[in-house]
């Protein structure tokens, strides 16, 4: 049975460990299910595909109003969360997790947790969103701020022009502050 836990870091964030029925023509697993998550409508939806490099990191990104739900297809990705939401008992909380395609984990991440992932090899993650793209719920923070203290295994990573300009922490407005 498909397991969905809560991270013990940051609250609202649900990992999702897929039940996997494999035979002599390979294996089989339930990747998402919108009733796994009943505190989201999920009545809008768009899904995306990223291929990255070894070494790529993206992010730290936080939206206001959009869920992710991810799921590595192929590769190791480090997966850096930080928790935004001053509402929230585990503002100010970071955790690295090491994802592995071959687990099938989900990791469903609500809005106001800042969120990246590193590739350690190239790898492919799909993601489903609950919105569509919009450029004005998009917003960053620095992938090493020393405040976040996500522990990523690199210091020198490839990052977007957009992702070197992310603001540290304390640098973003107040109004573009999760609550």
């Amino acid at each position: 049975m498909t397991e969905i836990r809560p991270c013990a870091e940051i609250a609202d964030v649900q990992l999702v460990h897929p039940q996997w029925f494999e035979d002599s023509r390979g294996r089989f697993c339930e990747t998402f299910r919108k009733a796994w998550f009943p505190q989201r409508s999920w009545q809008a939806m768009q899904c995306n595909r990223s291929e990255s490099r070894a070494g790529v990191l993206r992010g730290l990104h936080y939206h206001f109003h959009q869920v992710d739900y991810w799921q590595l297809l192929t590769g190791t990705m480090e997966v850096g969360l930080a928790d935004l939401r001053r509402s929230s008992p585990t503002f100010g909380h970071s955790v690295l997790l090491r994802v592995d395609a071959e687990s099938g984990l989900g990791i469903y991440i609500p809005p106001g947790v800042a969120h990246g992932f590193h590739s350690l090899v190239p790898i492919t993650l799909l993601y489903i969103v609950d919105r569509h793209y919009d450029g004005e719920d998009e917003h960053g923070v620095i992938w090493n701020d020393s405040e976040l203290a996500v522990d990523w295994s690199t210091d020198a990573p490839l990052l977007s022009a957009r992702d070197q300009k992310n603001p540290a922490w304390q640098a973003v407005p107040a109004n573009l502050r999760p609550q």
